[in-house]
C-alpha cells in the first residue's frame, strides 16, 4: 500500500533551501524551476556546477551561496531539499528540520524524506505527478515517457474548451457534473472510425 498523499504545492509562495550544487543539486533545481519558474530558492554549496550557475542567472529569485551549510540557512525556509554527497550532513540537517517542522526531501534517501519529488508529465495546464513510493524512480521515469508520448500536445485546447463550458453551466456542483457527463458521454460512446 502506498500511504503517500499527493499534493501540488504553490512553490512561488514558498521559500526553498537547496543544499548541494553538484549534479543532483542541478537536477533538483531544474525540476523546481521547470514546474515553478518564480520559486525563491537559496542554494548553499561548497561547490556549484557551472550549469547550475547558468540556470540561476536566468532566475533572479535564485540565490547562490558558495560556502558550507550553516544552521542559520534554515531561517524562514518552508521547504528543504538536500542533495549533497554527504550522508552524515543530510542526517544532521534532517534532525534540525524535523524539530523545526520544515518539510524535507533528501535525495536518494527515502527513509529521511517527508515528501518525494515525483516524475512529472506536463502538457499545458495538465500536470500529472507519478510516484512509486520511492521504490523505483526508473519505473516512474518510464511511465512519464509513456504518458508524455500518448497525451496529445494540443490537450490545452480541450482544457480551455472545458473551462468555458463549465463556466457557462448553471446549478450546484452535482448538476454541473451531470451536465458535463452528458456532454462528454458522446465522446466515449462514439464509434471509432478505425474500428470499421
Amino acid at each position: 500500500m502506498n500511504p503517500l498523499f499527493p499534493v501540488f504545492l504553490k512553490l512561488d509562495h514558498l521559500d526553498v533551501l537547496l543544499v548541494g550544487g553538484g549534479n543532483v543539486g542541478l537536477e533538483k533545481l531544474s525540476a523546481i524551476l521547470a514546474n515553478s519558474p518564480r520559486c525563491a530558492v537559496t542554494v548553499v554549496a561548497t561547490y556549484i556546477r557551472e550549469e547550475l550557475r547558468t540556470l540561476a542567472q536566468l532566475h533572479p529569485q535564485v540565490q547562490l551561496l558558495e560556502r558550507p551549510y550553516q544552521e542559520a540557512d534554515l531561517e524562514n525556509k518552508d521547504l528543504v531539499i538536500l542533495a549533497t554527497d554527504n550522508p552524515s550532513l543530510h542526517v544532521s540537517i534532517k534532525e534540525v528540520t524535523r524539530q523545526r517542522r520544515i518539510l524535507t526531501n533528501v535525495a536518494d534517501t527515502p527513509n529521511l524524506c517527508d515528501f518525494y519529488l515525483g516524475s512529472i508529465v506536463q502538457k499545458g495546464d495538465l500536470k500529472i505527478a507519478i510516484s512509486t513510493n520511492g521504490k523505483s524512480p526508473t519505473l516512474a521515469k518510464r511511465l512519464r515517457e509513456l504518458l508524455t508520448e500518448v497525451i496529445p500536445n494540443d490537450i490545452q485546447l480541450l482544457l480551455d474548451n472545458l473551462v468555458v463550458i463549465r463556466d457557462r453551466m448553471k446549478g450546484d456542483f452535482q448538476s454541473k457534473i451531470t451536465q458535463l457527463n452528458k456532454l462528454t458521454e458522446s465522446l466515449v460512446n462514439k464509434e471509432d472510425p478505425s474500428d470499421s
